[in-house]
């Protein structure tokens, strides 16, 4: 048999990776005040600026509570990519004065990744920032990157929670205030910290009745100046309370029971215990993270050609403790909450089934599997949600954690007796976004990088072509690969 040997190593990857498809000294993610205000200062001061921002939003992102937790309450008209888009541009007239600036503006797209050189990766031509549309997918080399990518809601279980009508304040605020597609008439708002007082008078700005705010502490935790206001509109906080059931009929959400007994009327149900930061391209990427209450949890620390602005930097401080305020929601909570009360709602992940460590019903549970608890596993060392994330699947479903991946881990806090922090969060990995396999291996792959992709995995066999293997053809394969990879 003749070899075409050419002495090269095909095993190295350097070079063969697609080269990105444009670059910029600076992209922003984000297209939010804070963003715009970053994008606008960098082209100011001569920087080419791409600015991109997911919004208008899907409407069948916004069906898997993604990025915001819109609990099913969206009219059709989010179903219009036009016409979001007109309501977008009408929100915020702050995206024309970017665009004459010559910020170049991509709307309805996702930051789904960021890929830089280090440890396990060597082989870029750049560092990249990785884009989608809904047709398509592809990378952006850029000198420096700022994160402008906002705040999440906090999502909270409680009996009914998973009904259709049970959503988050910044989705509310979003429907309301940039697509003009709430669906709602009534709304219950959790919680009385300033997010929730500010929720509740945008909501009467808007037309939207609001049943009242539910406080577990003793006394409102927000502004004083806020409840007046409030109060001035008949509207008051029940504290020292919780909600112990969502009833639900066929449209959803009809009404709350409270702990106290009492029944509210109500088609939605807030929760605006708090915002989280949207920390996940910076944990996809593996920056570093510090926890800090004060600012709503896990914030970026910041580092070379990386820069957070905005809600994605912390939250503003105050001297509140935000981490405190959602563990005390938590354990109240907690109380309320039957075994068969659903965590992860993706994967219908029971608290039963949290606490077990035991996978979902549609999942085998042979008996040595069933022997297992977070009892066991705390004998063997403290939690990891990462490990309990792979054994329960809670957090691994289509919104990819973002309904459970905080309460999960205040939950396993709370189980293990120990502060929040001291178990570690379960990690972001790119996609950050759930995207159609058709759309990311949409792919110009590089012929160099075709031919050698069997070799990358460390595994001799794999450099072989599975049919030659055992086979006389094997030898001649290891002849041609670098032969030192086999010493």
């Amino acid at each position: 048999m003749e070899l075409n040997f050419t002495g090269t190593d095909i095993c190295a990857i350097n070079g063969t990776r697609s080269p990105a498809e444009a670059f910029y000294d600076v992209v922003v993610v984000g297209a939010g005040p804070s963003g715009i205000a970053a994008a606008l200062e960098a082209k100011q001061a001569g920087a080419s600026v791409l600015l991109v921002d997911e919004n208008p939003v899907s409407g069948a992102l916004m069906g898997n509570d993604v990025p915001l937790y819109f609990g099913g309450r969206m009219t059709a008209a989010t179903q219009n990519s036009e016409r979001m888009l007109e309501a977008v541009f009408m929100s915020m007239p702050a995206l024309e004065l970017a665009m004459e600036a010559g910020v170049e503006l991509l709307l309805g797209v996702t930051a789904w990744g960021v890929y830089r050189n280090g440890p396990g990766v060597q082989s870029l031509p750049e560092q990249v920032v990785g884009l989608a549309d809904a047709k398509r997918s592809w990378l952006v080399g850029f000198g420096r990157i700022i994160l402008a990518t906002g705040a999440r809601d906090l999502a909270l279980s409680f009996p009914g929670w998973n009904q259709p009508g049970v959503m988050g304040a910044a989705a509310l605020q979003m429907l309301l205030i940039r697509y003009s597609a709430f669906a709602g008439h009534r709304v219950l708002i959790l919680g009385s910290h300033d997010l929730a007082l500010e929720t509740a008078l945008l909501a009467i700005e808007h037309g939207v009745e609001v049943a009242g705010l539910v406080e577990v502490r003793p006394t409102p935790q927000g502004s004083g100046e806020l409840v007046s206001k409030l109060a001035a509109a008949g509207i008051f906080v029940r504290c020292g309370t919780a909600i112990a059931l969502a009833q639900a009929g066929i449209n959803g959400i009809e009404a709350a029971t409270l702990t106290s007994g009492e029944i509210i009327a109500c088609d939605t149900i807030c929760t605006a215990v708090g915002l989280i930061p949207s920390i996940e391209l910076v944990d996809a990427m593996h920056g570093p993270l510090e926890l800090d209450g004060q600012r709503g949890g896990y914030v970026p620390r910041g580092e070379a050609n990386v820069s957070a602005v905005g809600l994605c930097a912390g939250l503003a401080g105050s001297g509140f403790d935000h981490v405190q305020y959602r563990m005390d929601w938590v354990r109240t909570l907690a109380e309320v909450c039957s075994p068969e009360t659903i965590i992860c709602q993706c994967e219908e992940v029971t608290r039963a089934d949290l606490l077990g460590v035991q996978p979902p019903n549609y999942l085998a549970r042979p008996p040595a599997m069933c022997a297992r608890s977070l009892g066991t596993l705390l004998h063997d060392g403290p939690a990891n949600q990462d490990q309990i994330k792979r054994l329960t699947r809670a957090g691994m479903g289509v919104c990819q954690g973002r309904r459970c991946r905080d309460q999960v881990a205040m939950l396993l806090a709370l189980e293990a007796g120990q502060p929040f922090g001291t178990i570690p969060l379960a990690s972001h990995r790119a996609p950050v976004r759930p995207l159609p396999m058709k759309i990311l291996a949409d792919w110009n792959e590089p012929a160099e990088m075709e031919a050698a992709w069997d070799v990358w995995f460390g595994i001799p066999t794999q450099w072989v072509p599975v049919e030659d293997v055992g086979t006389p053809y094997e030898d001649a394969h290891r002849a041609m690969l670098y032969t030192g990879m086999y010493e």
